[in-house]
């Protein structure tokens, strides 16, 4: 580790060094936008193939007129001509054709299409090797600038003071969904994205484009691997395990790649203060099934069944927290259990008509099924009290006097079942160096919704009403005549239909101004949408969201780029977003609005003779008609009245590149302020006003045994302004849980990959890949908090805030394998 950080300083207070040869790379894709494997690709007598996955990288001499030819006995060949500077990374992304003569000579600027963007595209094969709690391509975004989350619990992240369900989630241009009613990160699972089946990740925190729907925060987009030959994996952990299989009919028309998954999250929540019994039975199957007609026509569908079935038990806690000198013990006994189910149902389809070299029309349509219960009925008893603190004693640790003695009983009887269905037409032409994009779409929702749900709280023998203001209790000087009533109630039956009609219209183009190269992109997008229902009043509402890109490549010795992205950003309500805190339907919630401006840099270098590049984005939003939440654990209340005001601003930097050779690296730093205004009371800060984030993704290998790799996730978040007791007004009272502190290692063994390849008769022979792993999660056994849990103390009627942990440290053994 002591050389990761001397390159670290290093990198940030001396000059860079170049060396005097330059790199070009990238991926080499066929007509359909599908990586096409070992292209030859030759310059002055040097060469490289691409692999399986399209990708390719060769170094030639800088300064130099070098022609590169990529040929393949498929498809015509491609030159390219190029002179490129000391050190500078290029990235030619050829598109190889069959039928229509290649033109012969292509020259493509070496910034590519994602970078101008702001695009962040991270390796699949990183996604399956970086440790996490709930590994995959979420938990590379959670170690990305600006993106955060402090339960490794949940797959959803907020990014650049957002909350979950304000990020975008596409599966080959089609948008995915999650689950309603989930409460609680262990609940999860799994995220909707298989990662053993992904090709490409590109992510985008911000100023993304009008051909993306419409929400405030973030855009991930995955596209799924199209398969060029048979091949298997299996993956196996203490958590579970996964599976995938990939055929090409002898024709090559027909391909199919599916995946099946299973995890069981009690290894992780065994580790928390709570003793429990716990059976959950998280699965699901992925299929992708494409099919060329002709060269023109092609269809794919993508179909996904999952269940969670979540039995939770739990039998007793212990939680001590308080200071030294005044050590506090919160002791619970739990009677009771909760059994949640949620299942969920996609099918889509995708159909590609390439009219000619410059017209790609699409047609897409998706639907989308969730049948959830959640259901519990759990008895907490509990006990406050002063714990002894002598060293030495023989009840050190044990809880000696009782301070506040109570009871807690929460029910839920809550029932939801969500039918989505989509229809698109998107479809791009490019002609002349512009490119335009345009697409309309219907969605119709269906939302049949019953919250049945209360607390109540007891405490010496009586029942705690809500502290409302208008309600005095004299007790014991005065009889209590009052009838009783939960401390919480919600009840509330939705019968919900939303239609949606959405359309964009944007241009790009690629041009130079001077010596300069440059790009823009300007676009609109606008929707319309219905809220109607069983005692609904039929609400119509329209926004228009115009948003525009300017990215320039100044013709400089230092490989500089800088974007300014930004527009106006309209988050029209989802079905969540238009329940209220006692959960009934307001058809007139108003779509959030963000004014959004972020101005960004890419500094490409080379140090010690490898490539880095640092990575800086400072950003602004305005966000008026705010639609206010509270956020406990993974579950998201809005209030449903578009009463607020608020903005974000913050700076995102990131170093990447090769910190050890041969393997990839990154370091993130972000700051971030976010408040809000309610009804001019003034700003307070918003639930994911995460200050500062630093994170760190390290990969590293033993010089004498380079199959021995060590993988490094660490993360630092400071506090979250949650944690406030029920019925307290956020403006008057505000707790921060303490600093996210973790570190996920992952140590593995590689037996065979495509560098360690055996010959016949060899028992390694059979895999492309075989790598067997250990991992630790918490590494240093961080208390990390989710939430806070408040218990009165019926003596001095005070509040403790006890805070409630995430999972300790847990070791898990992983075997991977390819066929």
């Amino acid at each position: 580790m002591s050389r990761f950080f001397v390159l670290i300083l290093l990198t940030l207070v001396t000059q860079t060094i170049f060396a005097q040869r330059a790199t070009v790379k990238g991926v080499i894709l066929d007509e359909n936008n599908q990586p096409v494997p070992n292209v030859n690709i030759v310059a002055d007598g040097e060469g490289t193939q691409s692999n399986r996955n399209g990708f390719y990288s060769l170094s030639i001499l800088a300064n130099k007129n070098v022609v590169l030819t990529f040929s393949h006995i498929s498809f015509k060949k491609v030159v390219l001509r190029l002179t490129l500077t000391d050190g500078e990374d290029y990235e030619f992304n050829p598109v190889l054709k069959v039928n229509i003569e290649q033109i012969d000579e292509v020259v493509v600027s070496s910034k590519g299409r994602k970078t101008v963007e702001g695009i962040v595209n991270i390796s699949p094969e990183q996604i399956r090797l970086i440790p996490g709690a709930n590994a995959g391509v979420e938990n590379i975004l959670k170690s990305l600038p600006g993106v955060n989350s402090n339960n490794e619990l949940s797959t959803q992240y907020s990014v650049r003071g957002g909350n979950f369900d304000e990020n975008l989630v596409y599966v080959n241009e089609i948008e995915v969904y999650r689950p309603f009613l989930i409460r609680s990160g262990q609940q999860e699972g799994f995220s909707f994205v298989n990662s053993d089946l992904v090709q490409n990740v590109d992510f985008s925190a911000g100023g993304f484009q009008a051909k993306y729907g419409d929400k405030l925060s973030s855009v991930l987009d995955i596209t799924y691997k199209t398969p060029v030959s048979f091949g298997a994996s299996l993956n196996l952990s203490l958590l579970g395990g996964s599976a995938s299989v990939e055929t090409v009919s002898g024709d090559g028309k027909l391909s199919t790649i599916t995946g099946i998954r299973y995890r069981d999250n009690s290894l992780l929540v065994n580790s928390r203060q709570t003793e429990t019994n716990f059976t959950p039975a998280f699965g699901d199957i992925q299929s992708l099934i494409k099919y060329k007609f002709s060269s023109k026509f092609h269809l794919s569908l993508l179909g996904n069944f999952s269940i969670n079935d979540y039995d939770f038990q739990p039998i007793s806690r212990q939680t001590n927290f308080g200071t030294i000198d005044e050590p506090i013990a919160l002791l619970v006994v739990y009677e009771g259990q909760e059994q949640d189910q949620y299942i969920t149902t996609f099918g889509a389809f995708k159909a590609n008509y390439f009219v000619n070299e410059d017209l790609t029309l699409k047609l897409i349509g998706s639907a989308y099924h969730t049948l959830e219960e959640e259901h519990f009925d759990i008895l907490a008893q509990y006990r406050l009290g002063e714990v002894n603190s002598n060293i030495g004693d023989q009840d050190l640790g044990e809880v000696e006097f009782s301070e506040g003695v109570g009871s807690q009983f929460t029910h839920a009887r809550n029932d939801l079942d969500a039918l989505i269905f989509n229809l698109e037409h998107k479809a791009n032409l490019v002609k002349n160096g512009n490119q335009i994009d345009w697409g309309v779409k219907y969605t119709h929702e269906d939302i049949r919704d019953r919250l049945r749900e209360f607390e109540v709280i007891d405490s010496a023998g009586f029942s705690i009403r809500p502290p409302f203001p208008d309600f005095d209790n004299d007790q014991p000087f005065e009889p209590f005549d009052a009838p009783l009533e939960a401390f919480q109630s919600r009840r509330a039956t939705n019968f919900t239909k939303i239609d949606r009609v959405s359309a964009y219209l944007q241009w790009s183009r690629r041009t130079y101004w001077g010596e300069n190269e440059i790009w823009m992109n300007a676009g609109v997008r606008a929707q319309n949408w219905t809220v109607s229902g069983e005692n609904i009043d039929r609400t119509s509402q329209t926004v228009v969201s115009p948003r525009v890109q300017f990215a320039l490549k100044p013709n400089w010795n230092k490989d500089m780029l800088f974007r300014l992205a930004g527009g106006f950003y309209h988050q029209p309500p989802f079905y969540r977003e238009l329940r209220d805190p006692d959960g009934v339907v307001q058809p007139g919630v108003k779509a959030q609005q963000s004014i959004h401006v972020v101005l960004g840099n890419d500094y490409s270098f080379r140090l010690w003779d490898r490539p880095f590049k640092l990575t800086t984005e400072a950003y602004y939003k305005s966000l008026s008609d705010v639609n206010i939440y509270t956020l406990e654990n993974v579950r998201i209340r809005y209030r449903a009245n578009n009463d607020a005001r608020a903005f974000a601003y913050g700076l995102d930097l990131r170093l990447n590149g090769e910190f050890v050779p041969g393997t990839e690296s990154w370091l993130s730093i972000g700051y971030l302020k976010t408040e809000e205004n309610s009804n001019n009371t003034g700003y307070i800060a918003r639930p994911t006003d995460q200050r500062l984030k630093v994170a760190v993704l390290f990969q590293d290998y033993v010089p004498k045994i380079p199959d021995l790799k060590m993988y490094l996730n660490l993360v630092y978040n400071t506090g979250l302004p949650t944690g406030s007791p029920g019925f307290e007004d956020p403006a008057e009272f505000q707790n921060r849980l303490r600093d996210f502190r973790r570190a996920d290692l992952g140590i593995s063994y590689v037996l065979a990959d495509r560098q360690k390849q055996f010959g016949k008769g060899h028992w390694l022979n059979k895999f492309k890949e075989l790598n067997l792993g250990f991992e630790i999660y918490n590494l240093f056994d961080n208390r990390n908090a989710i939430t806070s849990t408040f218990v009165r103390d019926v003596n001095t009627r005070r509040q403790f805030s006890v805070p409630n942990f995430l999972t300790g440290r847990v070791f898990n053994i992983k075997l991977g394998m390819r066929f």
